[in-house]
Order: structure tokens, then C-alpha cells, then sequence
């Protein structure tokens, strides 16, 4: 049974079992925990290295952040009540989109909502901007992964360049999504909720927002966006084992 994690290593291996769970149901499900697992294996080098101000407070953060994905999971699976953020990440389990989206929305959900919860969380009753250079430390490892694993999805997904070449200029949520832009408000949100007494309709409003900008890159308005999608996806590898495998190793 998934449970929620207690260290950064619980968290490491419940990511897994996730990533195996749903590579057996052959689910795209699977490609956001592979990315994730990544990067918290970064953050825990990190961590050995002494690359951050607070090594204890950066292992607390990434428990905290990693719980909020896991919880959604599990709930999710288990027919619960989640936040509607991870409801349109999850559901899109079913739909046809690209490899790119799956990623994208999972780290629309995860840094844009639960990053600036698990921020404020982290830092109760201290000032949030004790953990400001950590805060951009850790999104920088993640951009820094996420760029890698674009270079390894070229290899599952052959026309994908077609997004930038066409699309580049659209407005298309799925050609703009930004990581730094993400970064910068998940930590504007930080602030509020670290700030609020009332974080239940605040995380109730932001939520709304976020799983707007989830379907938005289910949906583009642009119909040039939109057949492009179904262009790439036709060439792109429909065996969730070995797109992860690629993802993971770049084999």
C-alpha cells in the first residue's frame, strides 16, 4: 500500500512504486513520478553536498512538498475528494495528449499550488524569507532536470520539435508554460499563504486558478496547437516502459 513518506529516501522509494504501479497498467501516469523521482535523487545529493543553507529544512520541505503529490495520488485512486488541480493532472491519465503534457501538468499542479503550500508550511511562525535561496535552489534543480528529460523525450517523441518550430509564437499554454515563471509565483503564493489566516479559501481560490491553467494546456485555443498535438502524438512511443526508461536513463 502507498503511504505517505516520512524522509526524502521514503520519499525516493514511494515515487517508485507509483512509477512501477502504473508502467504495469501501461498509464502515462507514470512519466511526472519518473521526473519527480529524479529530481528529489538531485535534492538529496544536494543535501549530502551541503549545496543548501539548511540541509534538515530542505529534507523537511521536499517531505512536505512530496506528501501533497503522494496524498493526490492515493486519494485519487481511492475515489476521494482532491484538489482540482491534481483531479485535471490525474484524469488526463485517460485522454490522448503528449508526454509533454503529462509532465507539464503534473509540474503545474505540484509547483504552482503544493510548492507554496509546503513553503509556508516548512517556515510556520519563522520568516519565509529564511528560505528564500533554498526556495530557488531547489527550482533550479528541477529546471535543470526538466531540461534534460526534454532532450531524452526527443527520443519517444521525434516530432516534438514541431511545438517550437510552428507553435513557438502561440499563446498556448502548452508552448509558454514556464518553470522560472512558476518558480515566481509559487513563491508571491508562498508569501500569502505564510501571511493568511484563512488558507483554507486561499488555497481554495488558487486552486481554481491553477486547475484553469491545467486544462489550458489540455485545450489550446489554437487550432494550429491543437493539430499539431495530434501530429506528434501519432509518431510518438505508446510503451509507457520504455518512454520511461528513456526519461530516466536516456536509453
Amino acid at each position: 500500500m502507498i503511504r505517505p513518506a516520512r524522509t526524502i529516501d521514503e520519499v525516493i522509494s514511494v515515487l517508485q512504486e507509483i512509477i512501477d504501479r502504473e508502467t504495469m497498467l501501461n498509464s502515462p501516469l507514470a512519466y511526472f513520478p519518473a521526473l519527480y523521482r529524479m529530481v528529489t535523487i538531485r535534492v538529496k545529493q544536494g543535501i549530502l553536498n551541503n549545496e543548501f543553507e539548511d540541509g534538515n529544512r530542505m529534507e523537511q520541505l521536499d517531505v512536505l512538498f512530496a506528501n501533497r503529490y503522494i496524498t493526490a495520488f492515493v486519494d485519487f485512486k481511492g475515489k476521494r475528494p482532491i484538489t482540482a488541480a491534481w483531479r485535471v493532472t490525474l484524469e488526463a491519465g485517460k485522454k490522448p495528449l503528449l508526454i509533454l503534457h503529462h509532465l507539464l501538468l503534473g509540474m503545474n499542479a505540484h509547483i504552482n499550488l503544493d510548492l507554496s503550500v509546503s513553503a509556508a508550511e516548512t517556515m510556520k511562525n519563522k520568516p519565509l524569507t529564511g528560505l528564500h535561496n533554498d526556495f530557488n535552489v531547489i527550482n533550479r534543480l528541477l529546471s535543470e532536470m526538466s531540461d534534460m528529460v526534454q532532450v531524452r523525450i526527443a527520443k519517444v517523441s521525434p516530432l516534438i520539435g514541431l511545438l517550437d518550430r510552428f507553435a513557438g509564437d502561440s499563446d498556448a499554454m502548452l508552448v509558454k508554460f514556464s518553470i522560472n515563471e512558476a518558480r515566481d509565483g509559487a513563491w508571491k503564493s508562498a508569501g500569502e499563504f505564510h501571511a493568511s489566516q484563512n488558507t483554507g479559501t486561499l488555497l481554495a481560490e488558487r486552486d481554481r486558478k491553477i486547475s484553469a491553467l491545467g486544462l489550458g494546456l489540455i485545450y489550446p485555443n489554437s487550432r494550429m496547437v491543437r493539430n499539431l498535438v495530434s501530429v506528434i502524438r501519432l509518431a510518438e512511443q505508446k510503451d509507457v516502459r520504455k518512454v520511461v526508461r528513456t526519461m530516466t536513463t536516456g536509453t
